[in-house]
């Protein structure tokens, strides 16, 4: 229980750039209800994350007009935040390739030009995440919420989130943490009336 109440208490690193926020518990009835995002960057800023919890209906190649193998056209798209709705990321892992820019060999990207060039010497270990939307807050609003405990946090590790399903992600997150609280909050009902 000491352990629990030292991973919640502990102060949060001064980016959180390369981790992943969990919903703890708080954010029921928000649009990051049961959610868990990555981080892309943090700073005097502000920050800028995309939710990896909610796919859609919607593949890539019905928002892109560029040409792409069928095997990443095809890639179902995820609602990255509720911020420009209509704004194109994406993650790209390499693993073996260049240094990436949100964790080794993990990029952010933003141009579809730039996954059109990607997409021409694609090899099996490259993974593709796409994204509409994003999660951002002002200078200080991310570090306001962590004083408050609103978010659970965690270093992210690029080949665990991308292999798992997305729908399961933050319970099977939450089941993997030392504290009996975490583990509890993972097998709870979505609606406590339920219970």
């Amino acid at each position: 229980m000491q352990q629990a109440a030292a991973t919640r208490m502990r102060t949060a690193p001064p980016s959180l750039k390369g981790h992943l926020l969990l919903d703890g518990g708080k954010l029921e009835g928000s649009v990051f209800f049961r959610s868990v995002v990555l981080v892309c960057q943090h700073d005097s800023q502000g920050a800028f994350g995309l939710v990896l919890t909610q796919p859609t209906e919607h593949r890539l190649d019905n928002i892109l007009p560029i040409d792409l193998p069928a095997h990443l056209a095809g890639l179902g798209l995820f609602q990255g935040g509720p911020v420009q709705p209509n704004t194109f990321s994406f993650l790209h892992l390499h693993p073996g390739g260049p240094e990436g820019n949100v964790l080794e060999h993990l990029s952010l990207g933003h141009e579809p030009k730039d996954l059109e060039r990607m997409a021409s010497s694609w090899s099996e270990d490259q993974r593709l995440l796409p994204f509409m939307g994003y999660a951002g807050w002002s200078p200080g609003q991310l570090d306001d919420e962590m004083r408050r405990e609103s978010w659970l946090y965690q270093p992210a590790d690029a080949g665990m989130f991308l292999r798992l399903d997305p729908r399961l992600l933050w319970r099977q997150l939450l089941r993997s943490r030392t504290d009996w609280q975490c583990r509890l909050l993972a097998e709870s009902p979505e609606d406590l009336t339920w219970n």
